[in-house]
């Protein structure tokens, strides 16, 4: 009889994946707001297809593990590349950086892809993650975009994007211990705050708001909350590490 949990994990699955074409897509088209929305609902079914595997009564098999970072790598390694690499708006100050942008996707891309590789080939037993996981690392991406592309809540700043995009690049590969957020993660609540105000920061800004409206503040204001959210990840989840059983610890 067919497990009904991991039929529905595998659903989330490529409901992941799916998302992650539909950004590629709207990338394309010239709306990077509904693609970095799309991102984030991803990273929402990630989660979820992580939740009813563990409901499951049997145990993960290799095509599960395999169709999952398949899955992440269209929607945090392949659609994040296309939204560094792709500037349909603001092109008289994105054009002479271009070559930069493009260099810099085939960097990202190439980092999130080697993380899933090692993942799925030996880490995938360990409780906690080698180097931040990409969907953590899509999300930050979405802040730096927030911030210094579109909508541009400070300025358009190729640079600072290049930056912001060098460092996540780096993180996601070095052998750094990151937390997975389940029950009883102390980062368990801050980081589903972080999910609330990504929704608050990213659907109203589809609605093209003017500036200095209500729901521009509110969005603007829900995007520095989702950094924060983010910087408490990055700069706080490794201590949390040290938290887990004893046995489950990184090695000294």
């Amino acid at each position: 009889m067919t497990d009904r949990w991991r039929v529905y994990a595998n659903l989330a699955t490529l409901a992941n994946a799916v998302l992650g074409v539909g950004a590629i897509l709207y990338v394309l088209a010239g709306n990077k707001l509904w693609a970095m929305l799309l991102i984030a609902c991803a990273i929402g079914f990630d989660g979820w297809d992580g939740v009813l595997s563990r409901r499951s009564s049997s145990p993960a098999g290799r095509f599960g593990r395999v169709a999952d970072s398949v899955a992440d790598a269209v929607s945090f390694g392949v659609a994040p590349a296309f939204l560094i690499a792709v500037h349909t708006g603001d092109t008289a100050t994105w054009q002479p950086w271009e070559p930069v942008a493009l260099g810099l996707a085939v960097v990202y891309l190439a980092a999130a892809l080697a993380r899933l590789t090692y993942f799925t080939a030996r880490a995938y037993n360990r409780p906690y993650f080698l180097g931040v996981p990409t969907p953590e690392s899509a999300l930050a991406l979405i802040v730096a975009l927030l911030f210094h592309d579109t909508p541009a809540f400070q300025t358009v700043q190729p640079v600072g994007v290049f930056i912001g995009v060098a460092v996540l690049s780096v993180m996601m590969v070095v052998p750094v211990p990151y937390p997975k957020v389940r029950r009883g993660s102390p980062l368990r609540i801050p980081m589903a705050a972080t999910a609330v105000v990504a929704a608050l920061a990213l659907v109203p800004l589809q609605f093209h708001l003017a500036t200095g409206s209500f729901l521009y503040n509110l969005a603007y204001a829900a995007s520095v909350a989702l950094l924060v959210g983010v910087a408490v990840y990055y700069i706080g989840g490794p201590f949390t590490v040290s938290q887990l059983p004893a046995k489950d610890r990184p090695a000294p």
